[in-house]
């Protein structure tokens, strides 16, 4: 095609590349992790649960939280358990309540702020959370994180 011809035709229109809204242009995929760390922020944020996961996994975690590089992250999913599909999720908690509260009030409150962050922050259809309660804190009980601090060096 000769310029002449190119003029004579007009102005040739960009080339339009990819088509579609670009928020339909990939897959976005989320860890397991991430929605665990979302959940386990979200229900120690409710006023009534002491802490997150069996006596077991909290004694560890204590322990892990000591080692250098070990604890963080760790400590914001203990107690959680995530189930990620690519638009919904379902989650399991093991929460510590203090004592005197009542359970279910408390496990009400979990599941609306976690469900609402988790919802809020990763698109997902928050499908279920089970809560189980391991224990009940006394006001004169020791924290066996706390406990477990008094025996390492």
């Amino acid at each position: 095609m000769s310029e002449s011809q190119q003029h004579a035709e007009g102005p040739r229109a960009p080339a339009k590349r990819g088509g579609g809204d670009p928020a339909t242009r990939g897959r976005t995929t989320i860890a397991d992790g991430v929605v665990e760390k979302i959940a386990g922020l979200a229900a120690r944020d409710v006023v009534g649960v002491h802490a997150m996961g069996s006596g077991f996994a909290r004694t560890l975690g204590a322990v892990r939280d000591r080692v250098p590089g070990g604890g963080r992250s760790a400590t914001a999913t203990r107690g959680v358990k995530a189930e990620v599909g690519e638009v919904q999720t379902a989650l399991d908690l093991e929460i510590v309540v203090d004592y005197g509260v009542s359970i279910a009030d408390i496990a009400r409150s979990v599941r609306e702020n976690v469900i609402s962050a988790v919802e809020r922050m990763t698109g997902l259809e928050v499908v279920e959370v089970n809560i189980a309660v391991s224990d009940v804190k006394l006001p004169d009980e020791e924290d066996e994180e706390e406990g477990a601090e008094s025996r390492l060096q």
